[in-house]
């Protein structure tokens, strides 16, 4: 699915319709980064009037934030989602949980394009927020030790760029490409290219 392709339903509850403006904000946001995007390819992406993104969310730092709210929310509740289970397989099952958000467009690129505007007050402010529930919750609810966290979050960040870079249209023809998938998606290589988008491809 584009991001052109996200579509309202008639007489659509107010709070499903915020759900699917976040949804469309999120792939535009994730294939054209916050600077990029306007709110009105947001409204057109999620089949609304631009007045009407406007209304509902205010400007696009406001919409931006609420994204990021929102992506920072899901990446939680998967992460819990992933914890029952025995010690040893935690960090295997969070780590499924992560990636598994590649299946929404945008998810990941919007997360990481966060942290690239810690320079930005509010913005900054939210990302930073976020970032820190997420290191506080892999310590203290998942039990990791300080340096099992840095390594997790480090593995989460490569993710991120990989997606970002596009890398997996260099997949089996340029050695350092491949090598990191590789050992990103271990067992589930053809999975993630499948989700992810290659150079030139909309997130």
């Amino acid at each position: 699915m584009t991001i052109e392709e996200v579509s309202t339903a008639p007489r659509m509850r107010a709070a499903d319709r915020r759900e699917l403006i976040l949804e469309a904000a999120t792939a535009v946001f994730g294939a054209k980064t916050y600077v990029g995007t306007t709110t009105d390819e947001v409204a057109r992406a999620a089949g609304v009037s631009q007045p009407y993104v406007v209304r509902l969310f205010g400007t696009k730092e406001k919409l931006f934030i609420s994204v990021i709210e929102r992506a920072y929310g899901r990446l939680l509740d998967e992460f819990r989602r992933a914890l029952p289970g025995d010690a040893e397989g935690r960090s295997e099952r969070m780590g499924t949980a992560y990636t598994g958000l590649l299946v929404e467009r945008g998810m990941l690129s919007v997360i990481a394009n966060s942290t690239a505007l810690g320079g930005e007050p509010e913005i900054g402010r939210v990302a930073r927020a976020g970032f820190s529930e997420i290191w506080r919750f892999v310590r203290e609810d998942a039990g990791f030790s300080a340096e099992e966290t840095r390594a997790f979050m480090a593995q989460g960040m490569l993710i991120n760029t990989i997606v970002g870079l596009r890398l997996t249209g260099d997949y089996g023809t340029e050695t350092a490409a491949t090598e990191v998938l590789d050992t990103c998606f271990v067992d589930s290589v053809e999975k993630a290219r499948n989700l992810m988008p290659e150079a030139g491809e909309p997130w």
